[in-house]
């Protein structure tokens, strides 16, 4: 049965540039590219994920992901996006842009991990429950 994960890697500037480096040496299974987006009182929380295809022969295929660590209070990008875009697509991957529900309207980030996997699955961007 194949499932997805989500692996959540910080919210910093550094883990922007771990999320990249995890794309590039392992462009051989990256499925797809996220920048997901969520309305905050301050403006947007900015979310970027890579979802991965199994390695071998495992029913794990990982989305890593850097949570809610960009805000925006315009329609300018900032500097980790715009990495974070040029380096999807320089990979082949055009990122997907998604709006969301903020994390914090969830009990726990487990629920609000499964809330964007149904999405992805609903949407046919990662493949079903199988």
């Amino acid at each position: 049965m194949l499932q997805q994960y989500f692996i959540e890697l910080g919210e910093g500037y550094g883990d922007i540039y771990e999320l990249m480096e995890l794309m590039k040496t392992n462009s051989q299974r990256l499925h797809r590219t996220f920048i997901f987006s969520s309305n905050t009182k301050s403006g947007q929380a900015i979310s970027l994920a890579a979802a991965f295809h199994p390695a071998q022969d495992s029913n794990f295929m990982p989305i890593y992901i850097c949570r809610e660590g960009i805000t925006q209070k315009d329609e300018s990008k900032s500097k980790r996006r715009l990495l974070f875009e040029e380096a999807s697509v320089e990979l082949g991957k055009e990122p997907i842009f998604i709006g969301l529900k903020h994390s914090s309207e969830f009990a726990d980030t487990k629920l609000f991990y499964q809330y964007i996997t149904g999405i992805l699955r609903l949407n046919h961007l990662v493949p079903p429950l199988q």
